[in-house]
Order: C-alpha cells, then structure tokens, then sequence
C-alpha cells in the first residue's frame, strides 16, 4: 500500500492563521471533488476559525477520562475505517493524554499515513526537536512537545504561513490570538518583535532547508556526491547531551552526511541511578528519532575507545559535549587525545545550553561513581585489616623484618581491591593499611604518633604504593568483565548463527530466536508467526523461574500489540511510545517491508533493555530475519520451480494429445468413411481389415483415455480404496482388459502360491498390470513370449511381466517411468504418450511399493513392481 502524503502549514508561531489557511484549503479542496474529513481541529474560540468548520464532514473525537475529567484525541481507528482521501487534524506536535495508544499526535498522524491516508496539519516552528535548543535560548521558554525532524524534512508539502510581526502584535491586542486574559503573558514570552523576527527568520530558513531537502531527495540525477560526511556524536546518560545530539542532527543536515550515535559502556554505567539509566534510553531515543544509527562498545579509555571507533567507520567529524570537569594541572585532555588519534577528523564542542546546570553526568563518573558504597565491602575491608594486622604480629614475633609487614599490608590492600567493587574501599583500605601499621608496628606501639622521622615518608611510600597497585587491579578488573562482555557477546552471536543454520523450518527457526533471547536477556518470550501477511497463533516460551504462562499471557489480551506492529512495521509496548501500557515490548522480525513474525519480549516489573541487551537482541533478530527471509525465498523458488514443472507437463500433455491423437482419429475416420462409400465394392476380407483398424485405434484411444483419467485422479488427493485382495483375482481380472494382440503372443502365467493376499486397491493395481501386459503386447513382434510371475517372501509380493523381444537400451531404461518418456527404439513407439509406466510408478509409490526394470538375458525386457505382503488369519 503507498503511504499518504503529509501536508504541514507551517508558522514561526502560534496566530499566524495556520488552522486558518488549512481548513479553507480544505473548503477548495472539497469543491474540487476531494473526499475530505476533519479528524481533530482546535478552533481556540477563534470565530473565524470555528465558522470555517462548518460544512466539512466531522469524525468525532475519541473520548477519554483521565482523572475523572474526559478528554478528547483523534479517533485512528475512526479515520483508518473511514478511510478518505484526506483527514485534517490539527496540532502535529500535541501530546496524547494518559490512556491514549500513542503518546504523540505525530504517532497518530504516521499510522494514519500508512494506511495510505493523506494528512492536513499544523506546526509551529519551536516544536521541531532540532530547534528546541535555539529557540529556548532565544525565548526563555521550554517547550515539551515536539516531532522528530524526519517528520518534518519528509513532508510532501510545506506550506509556510507568514505574517509580520508588528501586524501579529497587533492581532494579539485586539484578542484574535488569545483571550485578553492571557495577552500579558503572552507578550512577555513570545510576543516581542526581537523574538517574533528571530523565529521567523528560523521558521523561513527551516522551510528553505525542507525544500532543498525535497528537491534532493525526488532528484533522479542526485548520486549522492553529497553524503561523503560521516558525523559521530558521543552519546551519555547527560541532561545536556540532548543538545549536543540536537546541534549533531544540524551538522548532518548541513552537510547531508551519515549519522552515527555512539555510546561508550565503561564501568561507570553499572552505578548510574534508575532516572540515569532512563535519560541515557532518552537520549538514545532522540538521536534514533533524528536519523542516527546507534552504536555501543565497550571499553575504559574513552577517547582511546572513540578514536578506533572513528578509525574504523571512516568518521569525519566528532561532536561532543563541552565537559565541566576541572584539572589543577594543565594536560592532555580527551579531545587532545582524540584529536591526536585521529589527525584529519573535524572536532565540534557543543556547549552547554546552560551553564548553570552542571553536567550531572560527567560529575558522577569522575566522583560519585568511585564512592560506591557497599556494607559487605566494608566488612570485607576490615576483615582484611584485621588477617594483615593479626599475620603482621605473627610474622614480628617469628623475626620477620619491618618491611616484610609493609609488604603484607599492600598485599592485603590488593587483595581488598580483588574482593570489593567501589574505589572508595581502595582508598579507605590503604588509609587503614598505614594507620594500622602506624599504631601496632611502629614505636610508640599503640598510638598514632610517630617518633622517627623516617616514618613519615614510609608511611607515605606505604599509601602511594597501595592506591597505586589497588587502582590498577580495579581497571585490569574492569577490563576483565568488559572483555568478558565481549566475549559473551560475540560467543552468543556466534552460537545463535550457527544455531540458526540448523532447522529446515520457520517454526524451528523461531523457536531457536526465542531460546537464544532467554539466554541473553533472561525474559519471557512470545512469538507470533507471520504467514503470507497474516499474524498466526502465538508460540509462548517461558524464561527461568517465570511466574507467566501461556494462559497469563493470553489473559493480558495483547495481541492487538501485535497486530499493530505487524501492520505498521514498528515497536510498541512497554518502554516505547505506542500502547505502552502493555507488559511486553512488541518487534517485528523484518528484512525491509517484508514480516517474518513479531516477537514479544517481558517487561512487566523489570528494568527497560540496557543498550548492551539492545543490540545484542536486534543483532540476533536481525540474524533470524535473515534466515527465515532467505527460507521464504527458498520456498517461493520451489513454488515457481513446481508451478513451471506443472505447466512444463501440461504443456508436454497438450502437445503430445494433440500430436499423438490425430493419427489414431484419422486411421478411424478415414478408414469409417471409405467403409461407408465403397460398402457394397469393397470384399468382406477387406471388410474385416479395416474393421481390424478401427477396433485397433479404437482400443489404443481408450486404453490411453484411462490413463489420463486415473492422472487426473492421483493429482488430487488420493483416497485409496484399500482392502485385502488375493492377487491371483486381481490379475486374472486384469488379463480380461488387456490387449486384445495378446493372443498372438505366447503368454504364460505363473504365481508361486494360491493364496498371496495384498492390502491394495483393486483397481489401481489392476491398471498397472494392464499397462505392463499391453507395454509388453506393444513393444514385442507377433509370436514372442511375454511372462507373468507372481513370487512371494515373508514380507512382500512380487509381480514381473518379462518378454524376449529385442530389449531397450540402458539410456532409454533409466528413464522409462519419467512421465512423457517414449523410447525411441521402437517404430511403435510414436503412438505413445509415455504416461503408462509413469503411471505404474505413481501408483506403486503410494501403495509403499517398489516399481523396477531391467534387461532380461539373453534379450528383452524385465519390469516388475513389489508390494508390502499380507497376513491373513484364520480362525480355527
């Protein structure tokens, strides 16, 4: 289905006349035979407005109550129904109320588009997620809804709605914007001339931006000459780093390069705070929102991790945010370091929006983050002094030197820096180290003073040399479990690969996605297939100690979830934007537009995917959707291969039908005719010949007619009429049908017992002894011998029609049951379809028998068929 087209009118803000504009378009519209509907308009209790309302066809509102209060949002499902050319909904950037399936109207507006629905709409220019940062700064004024720039840049239509802001001023005066109530405010926010001209000149250069855009975009010479930039942004769980991701987005538009949002997992990420963890989601959200590919890795050294990583993606420019951290020395910082790494890459410091707000953020990582405070590490800590001390008064008692003690302190210092987690125990332990040292080792014993005036510079040495060994045992731990991630990461990505080239189907392919999921994020998964576009029964695979089953799930009623993301090709659920009431995160396994199955991932009560989980999930969704797209085409490739097989065979049919046909049917009518005209001259000798040749034909036609017929059957579902036969009644009944011309051959019969009985169908197998009599009759000269011999074992029958006549070769026997195979080393056989012994082979298939042929010695032809044998009991 193609997408509705967008269409925004757009101002710099807020009773420029956008809604104005848009419904008496619409009114043109309408008058041009366009099927238009309103889907939401907010009049403002502007009368001009609401006057231009009547007359257009209205959907009514979706009503909900939110704390007792109702409140009314576009009714989507109301529009996809209705379905018209064009709905018009106002206020693009409106946030949904508490309650709604989405949390934007954007969100609204872009299922509405799928469905091949265009859109009338309005936007203000402060509401653009890129300009947020920028217009706040010029008005003092946050604004908190807003769309993402792709919205915006991919529009159809932009329809720009200027006015001057003196004569705006003006409006607002006489109250056609706001209620004289509210003029005051509103001319000590946003309506001053300085501010009104400044966003204006934004609202003008946004719309310029989105033209240029456009015109790119639908140029068919555009090679894309212009996309050779590669912009990075560093992405961290910062108030800040919004704007940084915001001025980045800018950059890409300017130079209409590639952007990358890259997070960087140290250490530090294991003590972010709940609301931490949930705006470095947010800021991932943002960038993923304004076109970027986001990108984790994994390592301690930040500048060293972003240098390799600009290296390797052949990134040209870096935007960072400005850092507030302070040094007392002056050195290398992390964008000389970066800088250094990577000679020819552009550098960007974003500042600050305000510089009043410290960057929370980069404060924890180089403070609060090393004070992790934990009591059993505490405990461990002093446990550990108090072995040191204990071993250290052993050790002096023994006639241990003093610096042997020392030694055992900073022993057990890293030890301590082994068994506890926060920096802050590294410290504390080497304090106490010395201390202890201080007061049971040195003279005056028991007491912190120090007579000699070497301790100082021991206890010193003793300090330095602790923190030193602990800090370095804490990084080499950190790089440990980092490296360890990456091995877990890379192992699991492997397994399931390797996994995931195993099963032959869908079901099995889904079922190792699901198994692999619960390893990496230990959660419930759901999985509904996808066949042919539509969502099948959902697959519940249970994680670990799961309180959910499948009826607990199927009692949340979600799979309307996925419904909606199996029709709108995007998440939903828990932690997203859309139906995020649910209890499980909804995403489709996908190669480009095409659904494979939607899988469902829990949440209830547990913490959102880290970006480490995140990645790892759609790398293997992305591997799975692999497999299974390459398993469709597979089965689609079949599919052709089969229907060009049939048609191949009804076409050899047709052309050997009407080929093979027309010599029997002239032999017929031409030798009726000259019956009929020469009756009375012609000798009854003669007479009797050419009736010789009718009955001949005549024979062949129907013995050919069913074949075809039992071809038409076995091509449809065969039910088989099985019952237990004694094979002698069979073939005696079948040497009835035969071919006449039998006669003038030497026929012998042999069966080796009285009583063989088959489980079989009578007159399938009856047909296929015929078709080897009259094969036998048909390839033979008057006079040869054909025999038929019936042998038995415990397990199985076996029937052979043999004759001495002069054979076939080995190319011809190797494909005599291929069907429309005729030898050709027979004259006789050009009246052949080559559909009798193809036939043979069907039926003795199905029967779970076994059909052969081979050269009889000295000459000739074998070809025979075995059966599954049948134990018949007698009650004695």
């Amino acid at each position: 289905m193609q997408e509705g087209k967008l269409r925004i009118y757009f101002g710099y803000v807020a009773g420029v006349g956008k809604t104005y504009a848009m419904l008496a378009a619409a009114h043109e519209d309408k008058h041009n035979g366009v099927e238009l509907v309103v889907g939401y308009v907010e009049p403002h209790n502007r009368p001009d407005t609401t006057a231009l309302i009547t007359g257009l066809e209205q959907l009514s509102p979706k009503e909900i109550t939110y704390r007792d209060r109702p409140f009314y949002e576009v009714d989507v499902d109301q529009v996809i129904k209705r379905n018209p050319q064009v709905v018009i909904i106002d206020e693009l950037a409106h946030s949904n109320i508490i309650g709604s399936r989405n949390h934007k109207r954007f969100q609204d507006v872009e299922e509405i588009l799928r469905a091949g629905i265009d859109v009338y709409t309005t936007l203000n220019v402060q509401h653009i997620e890129s300009a947020f940062e920028q217009i706040e700064a010029i008005t003092g004024v946050r604004v908190n809804e807003r769309i993402p720039d792709y919205l915006f840049d991919n529009a159809s239509q932009i329809e720009l709605i200027d006015i001057d802001p003196a004569e705006l001023i003006e409006r607002l005066h006489k109250g056609k914007i706001y209620h004289q109530s509210q003029v005051q405010q509103s001319l000590d926010h946003f309506f001053t001339l300085k501010k009104l001209r400044a966003l204006r000149e934004i609202a003008l250069r946004k719309t310029a931006d989105q033209v240029n855009h456009a015109a790119l975009k639908n140029d068919s010479n555009y090679d894309g000459a212009y996309a050779k930039e590669h912009i990075l942004v560093c992405v961290s769980a910062s108030l800040t780093t919004k704007g940084v991701i915001r001025s980045a987005a800018k950059l890409v538009m300017a130079f209409k390069g590639d952007f990358t949002a890259l997070h960087v997992v140290t250490e530090r990420d294991d003590y972010l705070t709940k609301a931490e963890r949930k705006q470095l989601q947010a800021n991932l959200r943002l960038a993923d929102q304004l076109g970027a590919k986001i990108a984790v890795i994994y390592g301690e050294n930040f500048s060293e991790q972003i240098s390799e990583y600009a290296k390797v993606s052949h990134i040209s420019k870096l935007v960072v945010g400005k850092s507030p951290d302070k040094r007392f020395f002056k050195g290398r910082t992390f964008i000389n370091d970066v800088a250094q790494a990577v000679p020819n890459l552009g550098i960007y410091i974003i500042p600050m929006v305000n510089e009043q707000q410290p960057n929370r953020f980069f404060l924890k990582k180089r403070g609060k983050v090393d004070l992790h405070f934990d009591m059993s590490d505490l405990v461990k800590t002093l446990l550990m002094l108090v072995c040191c001390t204990i071993l250290g008064l052993f050790a002096e008692k023994v006639g241990f030197s003093f610096s042997n003690v020392i030694i055992l302190y900073i022993l057990g210092v890293q030890v301590n820096a082994l068994v506890t987690k926060g920096r802050i125990f590294s410290f504390i332990s080497s304090l106490l180290a010395v201390l202890c040292f201080n007061f049971f080792f040195t003279e005056p014993y028991f007491s912190l003073r120090a007579i000699d005036s070497s301790y100082p510079a021991t206890f010193f040495v003793m300090l330095t040399a602790g923190l030193i060994t602990s800090n370095l045992i804490k990084k080499i731990k950190a790089q440990v479990r980092l490296n360890s991630d990456r091995a877990h990461r890379t192992e699991l990505l492997f397994q399931t690969n390797q996994a995931l080239q195993i099963p032959e189907s869908s079901s099995e392919t889904l079922a190792v996605t699901a198994n692999a999921l619960i390893s990496l994020l230990a959660r419930d998964i759901v999985i509904y297939p996808v066949e042919d576009g539509i969502r099948q029964k959902e697959v519940y695979y249970p994680a670990g100690n799961t309180t959910y089953t499948l009826d607990t799930y199927q009692n949340l009623k979600e799979s309307g979830v996925a419904e909606w993301v199996l029709y709108n090709n995007k998440r939903a659920g828990a932690t997203t934007d859309t139906l995020s009431a649910a209890k499980f995160l909804y995403l489709s396994i996908r190669r480009k537009q095409a659904v494979f199955a939607i899988i469902g991932i829990l949440m209830a009560d547990t913490d959102p995917l880290d970006p480490f989980e995140k990645e790892v999930s759609l790398a293997i969704l992305g591997e799975a959707a692999l497999v299974l797209e390459k398993d469709t085409l597979r089965r689609q490739q079949q599919k052709v291969a089969l229907e060009m097989e049939q048609e191949q065979l009804r076409s050899n049919l047709l052309r050997s039908i009407s080929h093979d046909l027309r010599t029997p049917l002239t032999s017929i009518s031409g030798n009726a005719k000259l019956m009929l005209d020469n009756s009375t001259r012609i000798a009854e000798a003669s007479k009797q010949e050419l009736l010789s040749f009718i009955y001949d034909d005549a024979l062949w036609l129907t013995n050919l007619i069913e074949n075809l017929l039992m071809i038409t059957r076995l091509e449809g579902d065969v039910a088989l009429n099985l019952q237990a036969n004694n094979l002698d009644d069979v073939i005696r009944a079948a040497i009835k049908h035969v071919d006449p011309h039998l006669d003038e051959h030497v026929f012998n019969l042999t069966i080796s017992e009285a009583d063989l009985f088959v489980n079989m169908d009578p007159a399938l197998i009856m047909q296929v002894i015929i078709n080897l009599l009259n094969n036998a009759v048909k390839y033979t000269h008057q006079g040869s011998t054909i025999d038929l011999r019936v042998t038995a074992s415990d397990k199985t029958v076996c029937l052979e029609v043999s004759d001495n006549g002069s054979g076939i070769s080995d190319q011809a026997l190797a494909k005599l049951f291929d069907l429309f195979y005729t030898s050709t080393d027979s004259p006789d056989a050009a009246r052949g379809l080559g559909i009798g012994l193809a036939l043979c082979k069907t039926i003795i298939t199905i029967h779970k028998g076994e059909i052969y042929a081979k050269h009889q010695i000295p000459s000739g032809t074998i070809i025979g068929f075995t059966l599954p044998r049948m134990e018949i009991k007698v009650n004695e």
